[in-house]
């Protein structure tokens, strides 16, 4: 996911929009309901008005929640778990996270990116190092650190065999969250299971595959959603959210909710 324009929209936009989620959860006479930070890459980012139709599955993720759980997504494109805290997002989700939150972290995708240091880890140190950065921050201030792999890529074989293509990393992140007691959403293996129950063909509805650009890795409204749902259905399976908190799990969630608002100048 190399740098783009989009990805610079993105970034410039991220600050407002996670900050004006957070106001509308932290009002109404101080009380304060818990919110449901994300942190992670393109995968999960908001998107704007010049990257439609290409969707974040943060963007379609609170269709399934209750009005009363906020998202505040802080993902942003092309962004590694070590550049995400190197230009100072983790400390400003830190700054705002409060007791009872829930962070979610999901990054891979550019952490493998080997041929730049601003963003590569190696799966097996500095990859769980920086992802423990996340996890401490959040236990420091009363909220609860949640761990997603990464969701897959669109990859088939000549068999039409869904390919896993994260290496070492999936495998990293499901051994740190055994060590350190954290909840796993185990995004990926999921969403592999799915692409390969849709097929090579059927898969390029859900991915932002255009007159334009066929794009493996980024998704379109479809795909966000069904990302979204299984990433909802994890928090429940994990018991970070109970049946309370969420809603519309079993039902068809129409593309038209899906907004690209402009991006911020």
């Amino acid at each position: 996911m190399s740098i783009s324009r989009r990805q610079v929209a993105s970034a410039l936009a991220a600050a407002p929009l996670a900050l004006s989620v957070d106001g509308a959860a932290q009002a109404s006479e101080g009380r304060h309901r818990r919110v449901i930070h994300i942190a992670g890459d393109s995968t999960a980012a908001q998107k704007y008005a010049d990257a439609a139709p290409e969707t974040g599955w943060g963007m379609a993720f609170p269709f399934f929640l209750h009005k009363d759980r906020p998202v505040a997504n802080h993902a942003v494109n092309g962004r590694s778990s070590k550049s995400f805290v190197d230009e100072g997002r983790l400390d400003a989700i830190l700054g705002r996270i409060r007791p009872g939150d829930v962070l979610i972290v999901q990054f891979g995708h550019n952490d493998q990116k080997s041929g730049d240091p601003a963003r590569y880890t190696e799966p097996w140190t500095t990859y769980q190092d920086h992802l423990r950065l996340y996890l401490d921050g959040a236990r420091a201030r009363g909220a609860r650190p949640v761990l997603a792999t990464s969701v897959e890529r669109r990859r088939f074989d000549a068999q039409g065999r869904a390919l896993p293509s994260h290496g070492e990393y999936p495998a990293a992140m499901r051994a740190l969250a055994r060590e350190e007691g954290v909840a796993l959403l185990d995004v990926q293996a999921l969403s592999l299971a799915l692409w390969q129950e849709l097929g090579a063909e059927e898969t390029k509805r859900y991915f932002n595959w255009t007159a334009s650009e066929q794009d493996n890795t980024h998704f379109n409204p479809p795909g966000a959603i069904a990302v979204a749902r299984l990433v909802v259905r994890e928090l429940l399976r994990t018991r970070v959210l109970g049946p309370q908190d969420v809603r519309r799990l079993d039902e068809e969630i129409p593309e038209s909710w899906i907004e690209w608002p402009p991006a911020a100048v």
